[in-house]
């Protein structure tokens, strides 16, 4: 990227699946990393404790992808972020099910320091192999499972995890979900990176059981983490670390007749201390959730927070809210959700008042086209020492438009535009920054289906980031070829 004249980098990529039966399919894949043939929703980041996780959307990752979900998140597959080639098989043998994976990775993307307050990252400046696999064997509705995985840096450096969980349906009413995951952690001698980073060996354990009761008119559940300050889980999503963690949850149900189908009052309460004993937060709350005709559903919580921010607890009390629904077949999915009230800047530790609010609605005027729109703003405001009124500190924002036009039953066209921008009171930060930011993504795709599942990608994306005279000059763009192709045996 750099000047205007700056060409288009051309990328090539190939999927390859065989299914030798009915329950097996064995998958392989070189350079399968092209975010464009669906490009990450943006997510809002100012002001966020912990990690966010965004969605998997490539096709070689997301066979069997079932098999990797478990109560702890230890499987995450994101974290390849740059695969030079994978290979994958996935099974089925009577009441046993299994997938393993192995995947090489050239490195960058970033991986997630976690900690009781809050999670960073560091850039991932290595190659690894990766490894990750798990079995279940079913034992009727209940079930027990051992999940595997390993990263292993190049030179030297890994992360491995191994445990076991477990679904224990007890009755129609009572179930119980568990796992037990132990890891051991030689850190990479890379304190350039991160200050843990210095080839120290880690490890801890990470536990989470869940027990729910569900019957016609009342509900309960009950839930336990215990995770110690070792623990790592590098191929999955572990932002938070050192703590323990108890919540519960009482909920009783009613069915009247009319628009509202389902109306669920519930209370719930959260507690999450560090290994030491000191409150990192505390949640209580009572809420409404309801359903609706057009397959609508809300619900809203009156929260009230306690909440660690630099050393010291700071109350905040908001009202969260969510709402969706499917008004008509043109106007196929609109959903609202967010939280306003008090908030907290976690970065300064002081408190404000503000919120965040995400909109998302998707329309289909006709048989071949499809319009998804999102958007996306979250703002805080201060009340500035010896001084009246409140200031802005800051506002961050996401707008975003997807359009997808089926030309015939094997060729569509799809463009995606997101902007994610945003300001802030700079003289309300003790860490200097940009009053404005912003940056532009656009990427056009066109997909022409060979055969049942093979199809040839063939995708241009650029893009760009504001300026400081405000424009968006050209950035980064990138020309692509993928073809994913199957066959039967």
């Amino acid at each position: 990227g750099g000047s205007v004249s700056s060409p288009a980098n051309l990328d090539a990529g190939l999927d390859v699946k065989w299914t030798p039966s009915a329950t097996t399919a064995l998958d392989a894949t070189v350079n399968p990393d092209f975010s464009q043939i669906e490009s990450d929703v943006a997510q809002i980041g100012v002001n966020e404790r912990f990690a966010l996780a965004y969605p998997e959307k490539r096709p070689f990752f997301l066979e069997g992808v079932d098999l990797f979900s478990t109560p702890v998140q230890a499987v995450y597959t994101r974290a390849v972020t740059s695969p030079r080639w994978g290979a994958r098989g996935t099974g089925k043998l009577g009441a046993t099910s299994w997938t393993a994976l192995v995947a090489e990775d050239r490195g960058g993307g970033s991986v997630i320091l976690p900690g009781p307050d809050g999670s960073d990252v560091a850039v991932q400046d290595f190659r690894s192999l990766d490894f990750v696999g798990r079995i279940r064997h079913d034992l009727g509705r209940s079930f027990v499972s051992f999940l595997g995985a390993d990263k292993e840096l190049e030179g030297k450096g890994s992360n491995r995890v191994f445990g076991p969980d477990f679904r224990l349906n007890l009755n129609e009413a009572d179930t119980v979900t568990g796992q037990l995951l132990y890891s051991w952690s030689a850190t990479p001698d890379r304190p350039d990176l991160a200050a843990e980073w210095d080839g120290r060996r880690l490890s801890g354990h990470g536990a989470d059981v869940w027990w729910a009761h569900t019957t016609e008119t009342w509900d309960w559940a009950a839930e336990y983490k215990d995770f110690s300050d070792g623990f790592r889980a590098d191929l999955g999503f572990v932002p938070q670390v050192g703590f323990r963690e108890g919540y519960g949850e009482v909920g009783r149900t009613s069915r009247p007749t009319g628009f509202v189908s389902r109306l669920r009052t519930f209370f719930f309460a959260d507690y999450i201390a560090d290994r030491d004993g000191g409150l990192v937060s505390q949640v209580v709350a009572p809420g409404v959730g309801i359903d609706t005709k057009y397959n609508g559903f809300a619900r809203v919580e009156l929260r009230s927070e306690r909440v660690r921010a630099g050393g010291v607890v700071l109350p905040r009390r908001r009202v969260v809210f969510q709402m969706n629904m499917v008004p008509s077949k043109a106007f196929a999915g609109v959903s609202l959700q967010g939280a306003v009230g008090e908030e907290i800047d976690f970065e300064g530790a002081r408190r404000g008042h503000g919120g965040k609010v995400a909109a998302t609605a998707l329309f289909r005027p006709g048989d071949h086209l499809e319009l998804d729109l999102r958007g996306e703003i979250r703002w805080v405001n201060l009340r500035p020492a010896g001084r009246t009124g409140s200031r802005r500190l800051f506002t961050a924002h996401v707008e975003r438009l997807k359009a997808t036009w089926t030309l015939t039953a094997r060729t569509y066209v799809r463009l995606i535009g997101q902007y994610l921008g945003g300001s802030r009171a700079t003289d309300l930060y003790d860490e200097p920054g940009e009053p404005e930011d912003g940056a532009f993504s656009a990427s056009a795709l066109f997909a022409y289906r060979l055969n049942w599942q093979s199809v040839v990608f063939l995708g241009y994306g650029d893009n760009r980031t504001l300026s400081t005279d405000g424009g968006l000059p050209p950035g980064s763009r990138q020309l692509f070829l993928k073809v994913s192709y199957a066959f039967q045996g």
